[in-house]
């Protein structure tokens, strides 16, 4: 199998040799959005302007929309805006509060009720926990509640998501492993798919931009990456509402996972450069040396917000189309969004596909860079 070493055309086979497996919908969360326990709700209708809930459908969907964007302490599937039942899984609650506490987000009745732990009392507020008196009582300071927050382990569901694309990746190629080894280096099964992907981000990846001698100790922690980010970004469009890499904590942990690699694995050329550049004035070298520094932040940074960034807008937009059917109300305006939103959901696997791309490709010139060979060609 040829592939082509332009991007583009990379993107365009991965693409057609993954769609016939992905799923492709709406993403949806749950329908209502988070208010005070019944005790806080008192207090509330002091100011009305402050905590009313919305009343038209625009501000409605927009709070429905700012509520998908967060994580979840548990699956909701349905619920009934007027009988206020919720149908879902209950996640763990595991928080650090003058010890472990562990119980159910069932307690929460989804932010509606107070739950009790040994003795301690804690509300759902934006699927944020906060610690209270038995009252459940918030005090809010410029409409932001000041109680204290204990350190939050719990099982959310951008943790399941990781956890399922862990296992997956971790049967599928284990499995494409033991097949080279079973059938002489070729490989059966559903490996098959994969492994043009894999010998693309070998070859047109990592030895061009790392070289022969080195990529080889990067290749693991490259095919990782890709792979990770390339099936979140799927999952992200399963009807679920997974939104794990429009998450800024995960995008965070995988930039700097990128940073503290290249800094401990980069190799004496690299920092003398960088440090005490040659062929320039010596005055100017401490102040390219800071310049350097701040680089190998900035870098690091790019990716963060890059991969946050694009997925985040990617879920607003498709939401925010598939809104318009309630607010058109009518078959010719719900039939647009709907051509509209499903052209999209296929235009995000293209993305899904693009952003990994991209990070890995980033990721393995900022591994290049780190490993390049002194040149005594410089030293003339």
């Amino acid at each position: 199998m040829v592939i082509s070493k332009k991007p583009l055309h990379f993107i365009l086979v991965a693409m057609l040799a993954f769609l016939p497996l992905a799923t492709i919908a709406n993403t949806t969360n749950d329908p209502t959005t988070v208010e005070d326990h019944k005790t806080a709700k008192t207090e509330a209708n002091s100011n009305p302007e402050e905590h009313a809930e919305p009343l038209d459908q625009k501000s409605k969907i927009k709070e429905f929309i700012n509520h998908h964007l967060l994580d979840s302490h548990s699956f909701n599937f349905n619920a009934n805006e007027e009988t206020k039942e919720h149908y879902g899984v209950a996640l763990p609650i595991i928080l650090w509060d003058n010890g472990i506490q562990i119980f159910s987000s069932s307690k929460f009745h989804n932010g509606e009720e107070v739950a009790e732990s040994n003795g301690n009392f804690y509300v759902l507020h934006h699927e944020k926990i906060y610690k209270t008196d038995a009252s459940g009582k918030l005090n809010e300071e410029h409409g932001h509640p000041t109680n204290v927050r204990p350190i939050d382990f719990s099982i959310t569901k951008s943790v399941i998501g990781i956890l399922l694309v862990a296992i997956l990746m971790l049967l599928l190629f284990t499995s494409l492993a033991k097949s080279y080894s079973k059938n002489g280096g070729i490989s059966k099964g559903i490996g098959r798919i994969f492994e043009p992907l894999v010998l693309y981000i070998r070859d047109e990846i990592a030895i061009p931009n790392i070289g022969e001698k080195g990529y080889k100790k990067y290749m693991s922690y490259l095919l990782t990456v890709f792979f990770f980010i390339f099936f979140l970004n799927i999952l992200g469009l399963a009807p679920f509402g997974f939104n794990i890499t429009g998450n800024i904590t995960i995008t965070l942990s995988l930039a700097l996972l990128t940073y503290l690699i290249t800094t401990v694995t980069a190799n004496k050329n690299y920092w003398s450069h960088m440090l005490w550049m040659p062929g320039v004035p010596v005055v100017l070298k401490p102040v390219l040396a800071i310049i350097e520094l701040l680089g190998t932040i900035i870098k690091p940074f790019s990716l963060m917000i890059r991969l946050y960034a694009n997925m985040m807008a990617g879920h607003v937009v498709l939401m925010s189309i598939i809104a318009l059917m309630f607010i058109f109300k009518s078959w010719l305006g719900s039939s647009l969004s709907f051509v509209l939103a499903f052209s999209l959901s296929i235009l995000e696997i293209l993305v899904a596909f693009l952003q990994a791309y991209i990070f890995t490709m980033l990721t393995s010139l900022y591994f290049g860079a780190g490993n390049e060979e002194h040149h005594h060609e410089e030293a003339h």
